[in-house]
């Protein structure tokens, strides 16, 4: 294959520029191997070039990058258009072309926290100069699309880049501080506080919306927030202009409980894991207020932090016992024939009802993928009997089947088995995969040792 003409190559090139973060580096993996004087090797050589590119701009514009890329993520929070990262970046290399090259030949050794950060603070910093100045293009079209995209963006981008070096200070000691609660991380994150205030006097949920930007769930800056303020009660941290931090987290908890309780029983494994993690994640924020914040019980956040999580346990129960309800229905029982025997035995006169099924596996799998959760989010006991209960119905189900199928009592051996088959499932999600294997080396048993024919003893 000949290599790409100088047209295409720069339709490429333009398509290549215009891709987010995530596709440059997917592209980067697939054209790994493409080699020689070919058109995937010219454009692999594109892709290298744009990637080299964008890992340099992503490290001398840290402190302001993730903004950029999650801007309507929260509507709450702080966040700008993804193309003033572009154009910002652009208007650096025409401004100080040679402060790039000081910054690229950084990069080759810079460690986060031990290097000097200089050559990527002087650009920032220069950058701010000339938005201010409205000089070149560049810089006046980063101020407008800021502006445009939220009313005082243009401003907040400003506040954002000058304190940048401050901000990179503290992302290499996110990790202390959001893992090491101690002396030396509380007074660390302080001076950090105090330095950026210092620059603005007002800039301090900017500092914390920024080092929310840099952190794995923006949340877990309340950690940060709490170790600067020494663990504020709820009424102190109300009056401060952080008060929207930890109402942002519950007014979240809120949206997340509305997507458990709107949980589609017909979605599969796939949705059961992900409601789940939703489970898991509400239980951390909850114990994240809990544990930044001195709450009181009777009134305010307190008090709804108390309702939430009520009302997660119940909505979590709600999905258990519906769990139970659909194995009992994916396996019908009825009345023994014999009037004098008073137990349920399994029916076997129509096959599985397959939409029944999916819907009890991803409820089972919904109950076992919270487990984690499940002490904290209140809602363990009830997951376990559930659990209990079931596992005990399944025990009894697969001993009553197999002794119809030996006995020849079954009513039709081909749907007891399809039924022995949905238990396998059920087994393996109540209990595990060694519990699931003995119902099937048990049903696969009996199948090889039918019940003798009367008159053939002899």
């Amino acid at each position: 294959m000949a290599a790409l003409s100088e047209r295409k190559i720069a339709i490429v090139k333009t398509l290549v520029a215009a891709a987010p973060d995530r596709v440059i580096g997917g592209l980067h993996s697939a054209l790994a191997e493409a080699a020689g004087d070919t058109a995937l090797a010219s454009v692999r050589r594109l892709v290298e070039q744009e990637a080299a590119e964008r890992s340099l701009r992503n490290v001398v514009l840290q402190p302001i990058a993730p903004l950029c890329m999650g801007a309507d993520s929260d509507p709450m929070g702080l966040g700008f258009p993804a193309i003033a990262l572009a154009y910002l970046w652009k208007g650096i290399k025409v401004i100080d072309p040679q402060g790039v090259k000081a910054a690229a030949q950084a990069l080759y050794d810079y460690r986060p926290g031990e290097s000097s950060p200089a050559a990527f603070d002087a650009l920032v910093a220069r950058a701010a100069e000339a938005i201010r100045a409205g000089e070149p293009r560049e810089f006046a079209v980063v101020r407008d699309l800021c502006e445009q995209h939220r009313p005082g963006g243009g401003e907040r981008f400003l506040l954002c880049l000058d304190l940048a070096p401050v901000v990179r200070w503290a992302t290499a000691r996110l990790p202390q501080w959001t893992s090491h609660f101690g002396e030396d991380t509380t007074a660390s994150a302080r001076l950090a506080y105090r330095d950026a205030c210092a620059i603005v006097d007002d800039a301090g949920p900017t500092f914390f919306e920024m080092l929310a930007a840099q952190l794995p769930h923006p949340w877990m800056v309340l950690r940060i927030i709490s170790a600067v303020m020494d663990r504020p009660t709820e009424r102190y941290l109300r009056a401060t202009e952080l008060g929207g931090f930890p109402e942002r987290v519950m007014n979240a908890i809120d949206q997340a409980l509305r997507d458990i309780q709107s949980l589609d029983v017909d979605g599969g494994e796939a949705t059961a894991a992900a409601a789940a993690k939703v489970v898991e994640l509400v239980t951390l924020q909850i114990a994240e207020i809990e544990t930044c914040i001195d709450l009181g019980r009777d009134q305010g956040w307190g008090q709804r932090l108390l309702k939430q999580k009520s009302a997660l346990a119940a909505v979590v129960e709600g999905r258990i016992r519906e769990a139970e309800k659909y194995v009992g229905q994916a396996l019908p029982m009825q009345p023994a024939r014999l009037k004098r025997v008073r137990r349920m035995l399994p029916r076997h006169t129509v096959s599985p009802e397959p939409r029944t099924v999916a819907r009890a596996i991803t409820l089972l799998h919904f109950a076992q993928e919270i487990r984690s959760s499940a002490n904290y989010g209140g809602f363990a006991s009830a997951r376990g009997k559930m659990l209990e209960k079931v596992g005990d119905m399944l025990d009894q189900y697969v001993e009553e089947t197999l002794d119809l199928i030996k006995t020849g009592d079954c009513e039709n051996e081909d749907v007891a088995r399809e039924h022995l088959a949905v238990v396998v499932e059920f087994s393996r999600l109540v209990r595990d995969e060694k519990a699931a294997d003995l119902v099937r080396r048990r049903s696969a048993a009996c199948h090889a040792n039918p019940p003798r024919a009367a008159g053939l003893d002899g």
